[in-house]
């Protein structure tokens, strides 16, 4: 199947199959917490919080240059930050869920506030070929990002429903195309499949569920990489893994999971899990280290899948925010986390 572009898209958004009763869904019901859940929940995060969500240390970032990227090979990534990830494919530059702003929030002066600077700026990245988004959450679809890189990009491509926040935006729609779980599009030589994920979607309090979310396969001749967005653990990574497996590098969401969220976001296991459904070489841990979304401990995420993979035996790697990754052949990285907070709690 193909892409719908902006000008169609509202009748696919209707017959879609995620599409039900005027919200998207997922195949599964998820858990629904109670009011009084929920309302325990936001008091936990705004007073029960342990310090250590956040690095007391300086994250490491290694500067980039648009020369650099300019002269970097084929098949290379760049983590900017949280799943933010810049990909060269076929001398041509790929941007994952950009969000460069100071905090991931419908504002600027609260909200979470970002561990770290990115390691390039906007102004200063090459042009790009496509912007890829997962879906709409504010730690993924940044307004002020998506404004300033507008004019450096010659496609965004989005689930159903978030290419329309874009248009309304002001991003020509001419430039955007929508997807629904399943189709495809082709990007220069980049094969671009959207794939389905388990999550939610909604920026404020009555638009939930009103545009859809979705993982990414991108494929450009024999390189196969996976691109999670934010998903909780759900039997559609073994239906990716059979149909575009195995995945060269595997980029999936490690961090921001809770107990009381369970069906949102994976639990480490459930990471290992999803990679070993996608049939992946190499597992790459995103989602971490640039926000403070969730109650644990802002490192624990790498410890705890370190851990993981170690013990059954899966190729790990943890570049540094702005450290070249070789698609192709990866290299496992440095615990670099561990150097961040002198005695880590």
């Amino acid at each position: 199947m193909v892409s719908c572009t902006f000008a169609d898209s509202a009748a696919p958004r209707h017959q879609s199959p995620q599409f039900s009763a005027g919200k998207f869904r997922n195949p599964v019901p998820m858990f629904k917490q109670s009011a009084a859940e929920m309302a325990g929940l936001m008091w936990t995060f705004l007073t029960g919080k342990n310090k250590n969500t956040v690095p007391s240390g300086v994250i490491p970032v290694q500067a980039l240059t648009r020369a650099q990227l300019l002269a970097a090979p084929d098949n290379t990534l760049f983590r900017l930050g949280h799943s933010t990830l810049l990909l060269k494919l076929d001398n041509a530059f790929y941007l994952t869920d950009p969000v460069f702003s100071k905090r991931a929030s419908p504002v600027q002066w609260a909200g979470p506030a970002r561990f770290h600077q990115p390691p390039i700026s906007i102004e200063e990245l090459p042009p790009l070929k496509a912007v890829i988004l997962s879906h709409d959450h504010y730690d993924h679809l940044d307004h002020a990002s998506i404004l300033a890189l507008a004019a450096k990009t010659e496609q965004f491509l989005t689930p159903l429903g978030v290419g329309e926040r874009l248009v309304a935006w002001g991003i020509d729609a001419a430039k955007v195309s929508q997807l629904d779980w399943w189709q495809e599009r082709k990007v220069g030589n980049v094969r671009l499949v959207a794939t389905p994920a388990q999550h939610f979607s909604g920026r404020g309090v009555t638009d939930g569920n009103s545009t859809l979310w979705a993982s990414w396969v991108f494929e450009h001749k024999d390189l196969r990489v996976f691109f999670s967005g934010d998903t909780g653990y759900f039997d559609g990574f073994k239906a990716i893994g059979e149909k575009f497996g195995p995945f060269d590098v595997a980029m999936l969401e490690t961090g921001a999971y809770d107990k009381q969220w369970p069906d949102v976001h994976m639990q480490p296991e459930e990471t290992l899990q999803a990679f070993l459904d996608l049939k992946g070489k190499w597992l790459m841990p995103v989602h971490n280290g640039t926000f403070d979304l969730g109650l644990h401990a802002w490192h624990e995420p790498f410890d705890r899948i370190a851990a993981l993979a170690t013990a059954r035996g899966v190729l790990l790697t943890t570049p540094e925010m702005g450290q070249a990754l070789d698609l192709r052949d990866p290299a496992p990285g440095k615990a670099w986390w561990k150097r961040v907070d002198p005695t880590p709690g």
